[in-house]
């Protein structure tokens, strides 16, 4: 018989920056990539925001595999089914850990972005954590069924956003219907919903409103 035993480790992980920190910069953004990323590609959506008023952070999911069993293009992935209560909190450590490494306490303007499966990780880091920030970004991604809206009465002063394409072949019609009746009860407040003619893609349009 087979027993599944546990133990805990350190581990070595990076991370992706854009532009640079300096005084000019008035928003600090976090932006959570989806399955199939590496963070330092996924910053490539955020090119086109100004560069000394901006920057942006990346956090690099650690789950890494080859794309299309090429063997030569790799992504990542935040979570899976298997295990997630405890591998999501490693996630939220490691995102402590920027969150540190960053002062983003003392951001100017903090703005966390969750693209796709990120929304599940910048959603769950933001309520378990109590991390304050000025806008929530929502990218064509679902909030995950365990949190409340109790977990988010501490943000007094946040905006949140869900944005998705109209031909998003992820949030079909019905799970759309769901999702914002959902979203509406989570933030009864300071929410907003945008939508664009478009699949499942970042909209750089759109976030680049935000600044």
């Amino acid at each position: 018989m087979s027993t599944e035993k546990q133990l805990s480790y350190q581990i070595t992980n990076t991370y992706s920056v854009l532009n640079n920190f300096t005084e000019k910069t008035k928003t600090v953004w976090l932006v959570c990539h989806g399955i199939g990323y590496l963070s330092r590609y996924f910053l490539r959506h955020f090119n086109h925001l100004n560069t000394e008023e901006n920057y942006i952070i990346a956090p690099q999911a650690q789950s890494k595999y080859y794309l299309k069993n090429e063997y030569k293009h790799v992504g990542a992935s935040w979570l899976t089914k298997e295990r997630t209560e405890a591998e999501t909190e490693n996630v939220l450590n490691y995102l402590d850990e920027v969150y540190k490494a960053e002062d983003l306490k003392n951001a100017p303007r903090l703005i966390i972005l969750g693209y796709s499966q990120g929304v599940s990780v910048a959603t769950r880091w933001i309520a378990k954590r109590k991390i304050n920030c000025d806008e929530l970004i929502m990218h064509s991604g679902k909030v995950p069924a365990e949190l409340e809206r109790e977990n988010f009465q501490f943000l007094k002063n946040t905006n949140f956003t869900f944005i998705y394409g109209t031909e998003d072949e992820y949030l079909k019609k019905g799970i759309i219907e769901v999702e914002e009746k959902r979203l509406k009860e989570l933030f009864p407040n300071n929410f907003e919903i945008k939508t664009f003619n478009g699949g499942h893609e970042v909209n750089t349009e759109i976030i680049a409103e935000f600044t």
